[in-house]
Order: structure tokens, then C-alpha cells, then sequence
């Protein structure tokens, strides 16, 4: 997927030019005249750790997103996992919340999601109350499994989502069309040749969750619906470059592959200013910000920090 990914880009630089800006801070972000229009803009709020967090009295389950994963044992059950969450979980746990991960398929669709969200939050909940915070694909498995399987042995108290392209992704729309439908066919076979499930990609498209999902996934009475969204500006040699650029020029403000008006769903608590859809879920690049501390610039988030503000919200409001 990562050649496919280069492949796709570079093809696309050669055809198109694309308008790669160098990173800028919440100032220029905020001149943006589309910025009234996406929220509150959020900028150095979750910098650092506060001395106090209020705990929430029910479970938080953490979903993730496209192609994630909970724990990745790549050296055995010798040494510690790659965390999807990285921190975040024992973060959580450590202010004394009892909290869960969710594993669902990395590429399935969102019904094949949905189905195995609902088994992991029954088996490990146990018929708990649940407060669900979610990252990118993982709030429309969320959604789905809330508004269309019903489950009856949980309870669904919220759903926070964090950069869920509720909306649909112009990137996906340009991935399939510059890929073509032959080339697709062929890359799919080859995923699931390696076991590799193939079904999220075209959901992730505009047409499909604004004509085909949220018509037919609307939100549940009774159920808490917040979100997030996040912005910014990359350099050109980030990874997100071209796909930044891309999402830009048709949704405007992104996080290098959800935009902000995507990621709107119920009560919308704003955009992180100046963060990318892997800081938020603490795969910040430390050396990036080592650097950045040599030249007197400072952190403006802190992913762990803001996971802990969210269950401080959830307390607050007596979820």
C-alpha cells in the first residue's frame, strides 16, 4: 500500500502541479477565511499535562482507524508491542479510568468493522456502560454498529470522534480516479492474496457516505455525539504533502488526509491547529520536535493530553 501510495503521488505531481506549502503556525491558520466556519480553533490548548484530570465513572473503549491496529507483536510475546494508541492507553488508565482497546479488521468494511467492534466491546466490557473514543475510520464503525446492529448487551453512553471523514475524503475520490478501475482490480487481488480485506477503501469515498451511509446511519436518541477536527500546513518533504495538497484545493483546511468539514459530526469541539491525522494519536516524529526546541520552537500538543481532557469532559458531563 505505501508503494501504491508513492506511485499514486508522484504520478500525480507529474500531471498536476501541486501547491505544497511549508508549515505555518495557528496565525497564518487563522487569517484562513474559512476558519469561522470549521469551529473552535484549538492551538497550543493540549501543550502539556495538567497537574488534575477528572475521571469518567464509565468504561472508555479506544476504535481505530484505517488500517490500525491495537498492539503489533513484532518481536514476540517477549517485548513489549507497537501501540496503536501509543501511551494513550496506559495514560488513560493510570488516572484511574477503566479502559479498553478495540481490534477490528484493518481494511474490512465498516460492516465487517462494526460486527467485530461490537464482539470486542461485549467481551471486554461486559455489559458496561461505554463511552467510545474513536480515531479516523473507526468513529463510522462506531456509528455504524450504534445506529444500525443495536447492541443490546452494552450500553452506548458517547461517541467522541477525532478526524473521521464522516463526510467522505476527496482523497479517496482522487485515489480512485487516478488508480483507474483495471488497476484496482489488480492491487485488490494481490490484497487478498496476502489476506488483506479490501472492502473500507470505496467507503471512504464522498459519494458513498453522503449518498449511501448517513442517509441510512442516522444518530440514536439518547447517545452523546462529539467530534474533533485537526489542520496543517506541511512542509514538502512530510508524508502528507501531496495528500494535504490534494484534500485542500477541494475541502480546504486537513490534517493531511481528513479534512475539517469531513470531520464534523453532532457537537463539534473544534480543530487542533497545526496537527497531523498520526499526532493524534501520539506517532509525533520526537525528532522533528528535538529539532524544533533547538531553534527555541515549542510543542503545541500533546496527544496524551488531550485524550485525558476528553475523558475530563466525559466526567464533567456524568458520562
Amino acid at each position: 500500500m505505501i508503494q501504491l501510495y508513492t506511485r499514486a503521488c508522484v504520478r500525480s505531481s507529474t500531471r498536476r502541479t501541486l501547491s505544497l506549502r511549508s508549515f505555518s503556525t495557528g496565525r497564518k491558520l487563522r487569517a484562513d477565511p474559512r476558519l469561522p466556519d470549521v469551529g473552535r480553533a484549538i492551538e497550543d490548548e493540549f501543550a502539556a499535562i495538567r497537574e488534575h484530570y477528572e475521571t469518567p465513572r464509565n468504561t472508555i473503549i479506544l476504535a481505530h482507524g484505517l488500517l490500525g491496529f491495537d498492539e503489533l507483536r513484532l518481536a514476540g510475546p517477549y517485548m513489549r508491542g507497537i501501540q496503536y494508541w501509543r501511551g494513550i492507553l496506559d495514560a488513560l488508565s493510570q488516572n484511574g479510568i477503566d479502559v479498553y482497546t478495540a481490534a477490528v479488521p484493518a481494511s474490512g468494511s465498516i460492516e465487517a468493522r462494526a460486527e467485530k467492534l461490537a464482539e470486542s466491546i461485549s467481551r471486554k466490557a461486559k455489559g458496561k456502560d461505554v463511552n467510545i473514543i474513536a480515531h479516523s475510520m473507526g468513529g463510522l464503525d462506531s456509528r455504524y454498529m450504534i445506529s444500525r446492529l443495536k447492541p443490546t448487551d452494552f450500553n452506548v453512553l458517547s461517541l467522541t470522534t477525532i478526524a473521521t471523514p464522516h463526510h467522505g475524503s476527496s482523497f479517496a475520490d482522487y485515489m480512485f480516479d487516478t488508480i483507474g478501475p483495471m488497476r484496482i482490480k489488480r492491487i485488490y487481488k494481490v490484497m487478498d492474496y496476502f489476506g488483506l480485506e479490501t472492502g473500507a477503501f470505496s467507503q471512504l469515498t464522498r459519494q458513498f457516505m453522503q449518498d449511501e451511509f448517513n442517509p441510512k446511519t442516522p444518530n440514536v436518541e439518547g447517545v452523546k455525539y462529539y467530534s474533533y477536527g485537526a489542520s496543517l500546513e506541511p512542509t514538502s518533504w512530510s508524508v502528507f504533502a501531496a495528500s494535504h495538497s490534494i484534500i485542500k484545493r477541494v475541502e480546504g483546511m486537513n490534517d493531511g488526509l481528513v479534512s475539517v468539514s469531513s470531520s464534523q459530526w453532532g457537537k463539534f469541539e473544534g480543530t487542533l491547529i497545526g496537527v497531523s491525522h498520526l499526532d493524534l494519536i501520539n506517532w509525533t516524529n520526537r525528532l522533528k520536535w528535538f529539532f524544533w526546541s533547538l531553534t527555541g520552537s515549542k510543542r503545541n500538543f500533546n496527544a496524551i493530553a488531550f485524550y485525558l481532557d476528553i475523558a475530563d469532559m466525559l466526567a464533567k458531563k456524568g458520562l
